[in-house]
């Protein structure tokens, strides 16, 4: 079992995929198929060195609800 660092203790500005799947109470697979765009989601990730970043203000925008 991985452990994350608590949302508001994050101090970067993007998330791994596995790490934005467990803040946003989802499987990794479910922001795989935002990311390609299979099914639309509220948040789509960057690419960083050819990797999926998600960024952590619109993850804490998308649990908040603002």
């Amino acid at each position: 079992m991985q452990l994350f660092t608590p949302l508001d203790q994050v101090s970067t500005p993007t998330v791994p995929t596995d790490a934005a799947a467990h803040y946003l109470n989802r499987k990794p697979q479910t922001l795989l198929a935002w990311a390609c765009g299979k099914r639309a989601g509220p948040i789509q990730p960057v690419r960083v060195n050819g990797r999926l970043a998600w960024p952590v203000d619109k993850i804490r925008k998308v649990l908040t609800g603002s």
